[in-house]
């Protein structure tokens, strides 16, 4: 995202008949809509981001008033890092960066290494208490205060971990989920509806699998798209695998 407001904001500055493609500190990248690849000279993103939006929104809903450029659906500018975030999900203070779209896998894999090991010392601490249980407690008190404190932090990972599955299973984000109603475009959209989701197969693919070069871009569904998303699943649905 970043990237793509700089290639933005030196567009803006060139004439419109330079041929020159627009450069960006961070190194070359690829922007997808629909199939379709934008290079590093996004001489059409304003118009781009302009069509993701339904016709009529306000200009002002969507326009990153520190940046000053426009933001394409479930961006958001972290004012800790002080830029704009594709898919932003949330400012992680443990490793001092923003987790969207270019790192949420990688997190989600952090946070799986995490609780394995956490839980893999809790064995390891079980198993020499219980070598050493004809020993007085208070000789392996320091131990099993260790074991207690591994034990409240694997609670907590594991709830974490679960946590974003769900919320890759149903491509959402933690900021999407949790301010729901104050996003404009999501606002009027019901709390069981997915707008983003396209089936647990393809979203798994999507974040398990996706280069880490390619930014892809969202547009918001139709009315019609959110109709038929609104729709529960049946039990043939699941054994159709119409939820994937």
């Amino acid at each position: 995202m970043r990237a793509a407001n700089e290639a933005d904001a030196i567009y803006r500055r060139t004439s419109t008949t330079s041929k020159q493609p627009a450069s960006s500190k961070n190194g070359s990248f690829v922007i997808t809509l629909d199939g379709c690849q934008l290079g590093s000279n996004a001489t059409l993103w304003t118009k781009m981001v302009m069509d993701m939006y339904p016709p009529g929104s306000s200009v002002r809903s969507w326009t990153c008033t520190c940046c000053n450029v426009w933001q394409p659906p479930r961006a958001k500018h972290c004012h800790d890092c002080d830029k704009c975030v594709l898919q932003f999900d949330h400012h992680c203070v443990w490793l001092g960066t923003c987790i969207g779209q270019g790192n949420h896998c990688r997190f989600w894999w952090y946070i799986f290494e995490e609780t394995a090991l956490c839980l893999w010392t809790g064995i390891l601490y079980i198993s020499y208490l219980k070598a050493n249980i004809s020993r007085a407690w208070w000789m392996d008190a320091i131990m099993i205060i260790l074991l207690v404190t591994l034990l409240i932090s694997l609670i907590f990972l594991l709830l974490l971990l679960l946590f974003h599955s769900y919320l890759v299973a149903t491509n959402q984000t933690t900021y999407e989920l949790v301010r729901r109603r104050r996003i404009p475009y999501l606002r009027g959209i019901p709390e069981r509806v997915y707008p983003f989701s396209k089936g647990l197969c393809t979203n798994l693919y999507e974040f398990c699998c996706a280069r880490s070069s390619i930014y892809r871009l969202e547009p918001l569904p139709s009315a019609l798209e959110l109709d038929i998303k609104s729709i529960p699943y049946t039990c043939l649905d699941v054994l159709t695998c119409r939820c994937c």
